[in-house]
């Protein structure tokens, strides 16, 4: 179970680890009795110039309405396919795509698919630290039961955000597709949708998709295939297909869920591929190659960089080629959720009922705390989300973060009371405020202290997440599938995790990146961040970098962000000495949020914090230093 936490510089690199959850060992895990097999009724037979459509997925350029022919030269998930109940295996994930020359479709969806997988499910393991795979039911996903609203040629489901099953290894999140009429499938309409499965109280996100065939009364059998992950210690391939039950069902709000994908759809960054940097910046003679350098690629889910407002993507490669909704694609955030919730709530906070909340007392809002090993009698708020409580057992580098009173908080506590007893196991070894060790059991702890002031505040019904979500993330514009996230107790009504447990897309990090590093917390310039804290986050005051972190190298660690310094001794590009805070996850998950407004993010699964050669690039693009 041992997480590998090794943090050091090279030449030319940056690495640095560090941990966010762990996952539940197989032998610790009480299968459920419930069947999954899933009976159905049998189915039917800038300046910038814009890029050209072809340099982009085909699934990111087409609109709502379509103007193919419908003559479409496939090459595999014939119509046939789907009609046949036979073994099958993974395919070209570009199968799944709406194809350039589709047709609008001539029937409506509206209501609900169901359906069960059970045993239909071939899988292939591709790496498995915690001998998973051991535990057949590993593989034998839940049951699905969605609902759908049709606007022109998008297929949207009613709930887009983290779906808790019940089913003790798997929740899910489905994300909006698309229907579309190919004329070789005999007057029916093709759909196809993204699919991500969510290890049960744990963030790990594995990608797939789905397809089938619709003649307005009937569903064929349903395809499904996951070939690309972002989680370190478990990867596998998952296909198969099943019958599916379809039910006509008038939903009440479909417009006003319609209406919300287009807004979604239409406030989106403008997104070039990477390769666009060259040609919008000419004669910076940009070198693309040091984006996602030193990471491997067969572990890079996705990165990009963003600048003047546009969001420059890499693609989404699978196992299996391209992936179909490279724009839906779910991102895990590990503990970048300890910089974009707990340090974004702690700030909204603060904007909203004063700066004097920062030096609440965890204590007061945590009774349990008066039962803890440590001294939590002075712990503020912003200690807790500082990394500097002064609870700790071993201050070296993620000592605690990879004990076993770690792991027992992040691995075998679900409940809420289970949480918090784990989280105040570590004994009082210094004042709070003085000494920095990274403890995710504290934002966790602060999470849930601020929870309950807001209670204090707005009433019973108030929820720390929920205010981020409605006063924070909605209006920055993030996407609808990122507005859940994991809870205590695997229930949407549990305690928000805090430290981890988000789920994004390539769009959704570069908004919330633009938002706390180019427009200063605001939105239509109204403050929604407290300036003084964020500006400290950002590294913009020089009287606050925040507190040396351990291990080698050093860096600064403030209100839940990390920082990186650079002089002009590391390069000669550099002509001044210059901060860079980014967030961090685990796996290798990092968002580099530079002092001249742009950001650089990858998400991958190998253990490697490799970013030092984009922020050189960067540079070159747009100079850190005044003058350069």
């Amino acid at each position: 179970m041992k997480r590998s936490s090794m943090a050091r510089m090279l030449a030319f690199m940056v690495v640095i680890s560090f941990c966010g959850c762990r996952p539940v060992p197989t032998q610790l895990i009480q299968e459920s009795e419930t069947d999954n097999s899933g009976s159905m009724s049998t189915p039917m037979q800038n300046n910038s110039p814009t890029p050209s459509a072809s340099s982009l997925p085909a699934s990111m350029t087409l609109g709502p309405v379509l103007t193919g022919s419908g003559e479409v030269d496939r090459e595999g998930l014939y119509y046939q396919d789907f009609f046949e109940n036979k073994d099958t295996s993974p395919v070209d994930d570009s199968y799944f795509s709406i194809p350039e020359s589709a047709a609008m479709p001539e029937v409506v969806f509206e209501g609900r698919l169901r359906f069960g997988v059970g045993e239909n499910t071939g899988y292939e393991v591709i790496r498995d630290d915690l001998n998973y795979a051991s535990s057949v039911k590993r593989f034998e996903i839940p049951d699905f039961d969605i609902q759908f609203v049709q606007d022109a040629s998008y297929l949207i489901p009613v709930t887009q955000g983290l779906v808790y099953t019940g089913h003790p290894f798997w929740n899910y999140i489905i994300g909006p597709g698309r229907i579309w009429k190919e004329n070789g499938d005999n007057g029916f309409a093709r759909a196809a949708f993204p699919f991500t499965l969510v290890e049960r109280n744990q963030n790990c996100t594995h990608n797939g998709v789905m397809s089938f065939l619709f003649d307005g009364e009937n569903v064929s059998l349903v395809r499904y295939q996951i070939t690309q992950e972002t989680c370190l210690y478990f990867k596998f391939d998952l296909w198969g297909q099943t019958v599916a039950e379809y039910s006509s069902e008038t939903i009440p709000n479909s417009k006003e869920i319609a209406d919300a994908h287009r807004n979604e759809v239409n406030n989106r960054l403008p997104t070039h591929p990477l390769s666009q940097l060259e040609v919008d910046f000419s004669t910076s003679h940009v070198n693309l190659d040091r984006f996602g350098a030193g990471i491997t690629k067969t572990d890079l889910t996705a990165y990009g960089f963003v600048i003047n407002g546009f969001n420059y993507i890499s693609k989404c490669n699978t196992r299996y080629g391209e992936y179909a909704f490279c724009e839906s694609l779910r991102l895990p955030s590990y503990s970048t959720a300890k910089s974009a919730f707990a340090g974004i709530a702690l700030m909204r906070l603060g904007q909203k009922y004063g700066s004097e909340v920062y030096d609440l007392l965890i204590k007061d809002y945590v009774p349990e705390t008066a039962l803890s090993e440590g001294d939590w009698s002075l712990v503020t708020f912003k200690n807790a989300l500082d990394m500097a409580t002064g609870n700790y057992n071993q201050v070296s580098n993620d000592a605690d973060e990879e004990s076993q009173t770690m792991i027992t908080f992040l691995d075998y506590s679900e409940t809420r009371d289970e949480k918090v007893r784990a989280a105040l196991r570590f004994r009082n070894q210094s004042p709070p405020g003085k000494v920095w060790v990274y403890h995710t059991s504290d934002t966790f702890l602060l999470t849930l202290a601020m929870n309950n002031y807001l209670i204090q505040q707005e009433g019973s019904k108030a929820d720390i997440f929920n205010l981020v979500r409605d006063e924070v993330f909605i209006p920055i514009g993030l996407s609808a599938g990122s507005l859940t996230t994991l809870r205590t107790d695997n229930d949407p009504a549990g305690i928000p995790f805090g430290g981890y447990g988000l789920f994004w897309t390539m769009d959704d990090i570069a908004k919330v990146s633009l938002f706390l590093n180019v427009n200063d917390g605001k939105v239509n310039e109204v403050q929604i961040l407290e300036p003084g804290f964020l500006h400290e986050a950002m590294q913009q005051n020089p009287e606050n970098r925040g507190l040396n972190t351990t291990g080698v190298p050093i860096f600064k660690y403030n209100h839940g962000f990390w920082a990186k310094e650079w002089t002009p001794s590391v390069s000669r590009n550099f002509t001044c000495s210059f901060w860079t805070p980014f967030m961090s996850g685990y796996g290798g998950i990092t968002v580099a949020l530079m002092p001249n407004g742009t950001t650089y993010y990858y998400f991958s699964d190998n253990n490697e914090y490799f970013w030092y050669d984009a922020i050189v690039e960067s540079n070159k693009l747009k100079p850190m230093c005044d003058g350069s």
